[in-house]
């Protein structure tokens, strides 16, 4: 997921690659629907259709579908690789406490970026301190305590419910690029964030109503 999430940043602005890859509760939707045969409400299906009209918003510049093809499709499959994530947790079982299985994907993520680290003759020295204290504050804020809740919630309410709950990531997302990366705050750019929310909530709503039929 981490991967091909920022290898989408270099195609698209980090709003719409984040915005995009915030499908990701409908994808898991749909995986625990054909996979593993679980309903799917009408509103799910319409938080679908909802969600990739946002996703086309975002596309439109200038009255003209204007998106790097190769990045809407690395960010999805971003989306997709999360999805499975997610759904792997909640489905497979895994033995062991919450804390044991964030450090092992911590773990096992961490060889392999060593070894492509290594393949690609990239260089794992840290500069200086100041340098050494940003990564440990992003890793330990975006990642360590981003997945050890996440797996938390899983384990507590299950895989569809926690990624919906999601719904307020594309928000902030989009706050973020405004407030650090410097991207234009655009009508479509709006437009496509509120639908895309629209739809999550619509996914939250429906899993309210599922869970109470």
């Amino acid at each position: 997921m981490s991967e091909f999430l920022f290898l989408g940043y270099d195609y698209l602005t980090p709003g719409i690659a984040s915005t995009i890859f915030f499908v990701y509760p409908v994808i898991v939707a749909l995986i625990v629907f054909f996979v593993f045969k679980e309903a799917i409400t009408k509103l799910t299906v319409l938080s679908l259709f909802i969600t990739i009209f946002g996703v086309f918003i975002l596309s439109i510049k200038d009255s003209v579908f204007d998106i790097n093809i190769l990045g809407l499709c690395i960010a999805t499959l971003s989306a997709v690789f999360y999805a499975l994530y997610i759904v792997t947790v909640n489905k497979v079982k895994i033995e062991g406490s919450s804390l044991k299985i964030t450090f092992y994907s911590m773990l096992f993520s961490s060889f392999y970026y060593l070894i492509k680290a290594l393949l690609m003759g990239g260089s794992l020295i840290i500069p200086d301190v100041k340098i050494f204290f940003n990564l440990s504050l992003f890793a330990l804020v975006t990642t360590v305590l981003s997945i050890l809740t996440l797996v938390y919630a899983i384990k507590l309410i299950g895989s569809t419910p926690t990624s919906i709950m999601g719904a307020l990531e594309p928000i902030v997302a989009v706050a973020v690029s405004i407030l650090f990366f410097r991207e234009d705050f655009t009508l479509n750019l709006a437009i496509g964030v509120g639908l895309i929310t629209f739809g999550v909530v619509l996914s939250i709503v429906s899993e309210k109503r599922k869970s109470k039929g």
